[in-house]
């Protein structure tokens, strides 16, 4: 069975973007916003990759355009290709890494407000001093949760809000009170516990978002790993081994039995059956002899092929399956337009509502610890991340999962009308294209 034909990358003007400083679907949603400012530009943005997809016109924009108009929204950026993923994945893990520490040790300062929750249970109200609620307190407050002062900082002064912005508002204003409470000294009680646990808590759910955007990110990382990283090419008479990166079409390369074929290209001499099964997803071997094509990460199964390339770098099939999972990752289905609307308009919501909660406290209620205490509960409990992320990481992971099983998705509007089907008809051979 021939390999399937794939859409030819698209011939307008775009680029894919590595995003950074990311930390909510509002910030998604800011982005996306600042980008299809620029003129004749349409830009999607995908939270759960931190990529967005833009094109643009020919004349008049260029990526270097875009990137500065992400950077004067406060964010990071960097053109995606495919020598730049290595890099990525390593500044993700030494993120990932720096993250875990700062939750262990916030986890850690936090545990004695937890062990004094229970002696409260048991009847214990001054087990801790306030001196050290405070010591304990101000590490978590501004060392651990300074990345969400940064967050709301570049928030605001892009003229957005941000769920950095309700972390931040939230545990500032407990904080704060119980500090004045401390301090001054006052007749009530202090909330240093209220702010040290939710900055733990969302440093513990930042954490878990990354190694869900992780895993969600391994399918491309798996068929990468398809391709070998060196072939054995003929040069000036003799046989070497180089970087698959450094070849080049019209070189000719030697495939052995068991090898994976480095890059697409046209049999010479020699005869071999390959496995082309992540192309076709036919498991039987494909006959091979001169004059047939061969594609980049099929497997010889026996005999020794020589070939000559046809296709290298992003020319080549398997390039044309990751940009296809990519883009199919990247996009957007129609039930998550709606999430993106709500999260754009949530966080301001959400802060009228705190607002409103602590005047009728506070002026109707005739109870100011009791309103500020109640709206800093709604400032941290609100999180729109979950809202922006489920929808991408599900798209994600779906098109991911397909990829693997050969399976793949042109993009998320087909993979959500495909939940809808209810009839499947195949051919005799159980194979689709």
């Amino acid at each position: 069975m021939n390999a399937p034909t794939l859409p030819s990358p698209n011939l307008s003007p775009h680029v894919d973007l590595a995003l950074t400083g990311m930390t909510c679907a509002a910030c998604a949603a800011r982005i996306e916003k600042v980008l299809n400012r620029l003129p004749g530009v349409t830009a999607s943005v995908n939270f759960a990759s931190e990529t967005a997809r833009v094109d643009y016109p020919a004349a008049g924009v260029t990526p270097d355009a875009l990137i500065k108009a992400v950077e004067k929204a406060g964010y990071g950026a960097q053109v995606k290709t495919a020598a730049s993923r290595d890099n990525e994945k390593r500044l993700h893990d030494a993120a990932y890494q720096a993250e875990f520490r700062r939750f262990v040790i916030a986890a850690l300062l936090t545990l004695p407000f937890m062990a004094q929750m229970v002696a409260m249970l048991l009847g214990r109200h001054d087990w801790l001093p306030l001196w050290l609620q405070c010591a304990l307190a101000t590490p978590v407050q501004f060392w651990a949760g300074w990345r969400f002062y940064q967050g709301a900082w570049h928030a605001l002064r892009g003229g957005t809000a941000n769920m950095d912005v309700l972390v931040a508002l939230g545990t500032s204003m407990a904080y704060g009170y119980s500090l004045a409470v401390w301090l001054l000294p006052l007749p009530l009680h202090v909330y240093f516990e209220a702010s040290a646990m939710v900055i733990t808590l969302v440093l513990l759910g930042k954490v878990l978002e990354m190694r869900a955007r992780a895993k969600a990110s391994s399918a491309i990382e798996e068929l990468l790993r398809l391709q070998p990283k060196t072939a054995t090419v003929e040069r000036n008479g003799e046989r070497v081994e180089i970087p698959v990166a450094d070849m080049r079409l019209q070189d000719v390369f030697i495939v052995r039995p068991g090898d994976s074929v480095p890059v697409d290209g046209a049999v010479l001499d020699g005869e071999s059956s390959v496995d082309e099964s992540l192309l076709t997803g036919e498991s039987l071997p494909v006959a091979k002899r001169a004059g047939a094509r061969v594609y980049a990460g099929a497997i010889n199964q026996q005999g020794v092929l020589r070939c000559t390339a046809t296709g290298v770098g992003e020319q080549t099939a398997l390039a044309s399956i990751v940009r296809l999972v990519e883009e199919a990752q990247g996009s957007k289905a129609p039930i998550q337009r709606l999430a993106d609307q709500i999260s754009g308009v949530f966080v301001p919501v959400v802060m009228t509502l705190a607002l409103a909660t602590f005047l009728f406290w506070w002026l109707i209620g005739g109870n100011f610890s009791a309103g500020l205490i109640n709206a800093v509960a709604v400032l941290v409990i609100a999180c729109p991340c979950a809202l922006g992320l489920a929808t991408p990481a599900a798209i994600m992971v779906g098109s991911g999962m397909g990829a693997r099983a050969g399976i793949l998705m042109r993009d998320a509007q087909a993979l959500e009308t495909a939940g809808k089907l209810t009839t499947l008809v195949l051919d005799k051979t159980g194979t689709l294209t």
